[in-house]
């Protein structure tokens, strides 16, 4: 077996910080997990804020425990933008294993490392961190709040829809509110009906990137009685808004919705126009077809295309029709 050794590089101990800061990066370059001892020093000891930072950015992807350890202790660090570093290459991380040593820091008391500990601990979806999210919905900075519904929308924490629904329909911070209303697209079929009430108060949220959530929620889950909101929603005054409600309608397949989604094919914002021939087809009416005609000749190229299978779905149906 060939040993490996560390090369010593004499420019790691220079005064000059610099010079110090381009020899870790290129040491991290070799990509050789013999050199972690030494990168994972320069995060925790170099006297340079600009060192550790580097530091802590080339050991992103490392999910090694020691890596791991070392990152967490670097949210504690006196400068901003090494914590900044070292938090996001912890939202990094995808062994489980690695991550489950996030958990005794999902319940820091400082704030900025609770809410990077859950960050980090998101993706990996481990069973054992719902009992810290769960506490920290009730946390006074957002920033943790946010990651907290993060950690359980992707846990799909049944359970904690009650705790997210009021989130998504109370909490003071408009972020908080969007990512709570997308964290309900959890529920399953037999708990929509619980959700439903919240989605459409925040399909009427003062903050247009919450409605757009509401809507995109929407969407996914399906709901018949979110029909008439989603409707309303046709008339926000952000495109944005009404695209996800058009994707929502197409989904809904009612032919209640095409007069509305007709009328969007004349919207001048081109993704909507598209989005609501998509509709237009998913719902597969023949009355439709008219309007969907004279869009055919629409100026942006995604829209025709949209339209051209819009029309072939419906044809297609028509023909399969007894």
């Amino acid at each position: 077996m060939t040993e490996h050794r560390i090369s010593p590089d004499p420019r790691l101990d220079s005064e000059d910080d610099e010079v110090r800061r381009i020899a870790l990066l290129e040491l991290a370059d070799l990509e050789d997990a013999d050199h972690l001892p030494r990168l994972t020093a320069a995060l925790l000891h170099d006297p340079s804020a600009a060192v550790r930072a580097a530091a802590a950015r080339v050991l992103e992807g490392w999910d090694e425990a020691d890596v791991v350890d070392a990152l967490s202790q670097a949210l504690l660090d006196a400068d901003a933008g090494v914590r900044a570093a070292a938090a996001q290459s912890l939202s990094e991380l995808k062994s489980a294993e690695a991550a489950a040593r996030l958990l005794p820091w999902a319940e820091h008391e400082t704030a900025f490392v609770r809410g990077a500990a859950l960050r980090g601990l998101k993706e990996a979806r481990l069973p054992a961190a719902a009992p810290a999210a769960r506490r920290s919905l009730a946390h006074a900075d957002a920033a943790v709040r946010r990651e907290a519904v993060g950690v359980l929308g992707w846990l799909k924490q049944a359970e904690a829809l009650p705790d997210i629904a009021r989130l998504a329909t109370g909490d003071p911070e408009a972020e908080v509110r969007r990512a709570a209303t997308g964290a309900l697209g959890l529920a399953e079929d037999h708990s929509v009906a619980a959700v439903l009430p919240a989605l459409l108060q925040a399909l009427a949220d003062p903050a247009w990137p919450v409605r757009e959530e509401a809507a995109t929620t929407l969407a996914k889950l399906r709901p018949p009685d979110a029909l008439p909101a989603l409707l309303t929603a046709m008339q926000d005054d952000y495109w944005q808004v009404r695209l996800r409600a058009a994707r929502a309608l197409g989904r809904l397949k009612n032919p209640e919705a095409i007069e509305t989604l007709v009328s969007a094919l004349a919207h001048p914002a081109g993704n909507l126009r598209k989005e609501a021939a998509i509709a237009l087809g998913e719902i597969g009416h023949p009355a439709s077809e008219p309007a969907l005609r004279v869009a055919a000749g629409d100026p942006d190229p995604e829209v025709r295309k949209a339209v051209r299978l819009a029309l072939s779905r419906i044809g297609e149906r028509a023909g399969a029709a007894p």
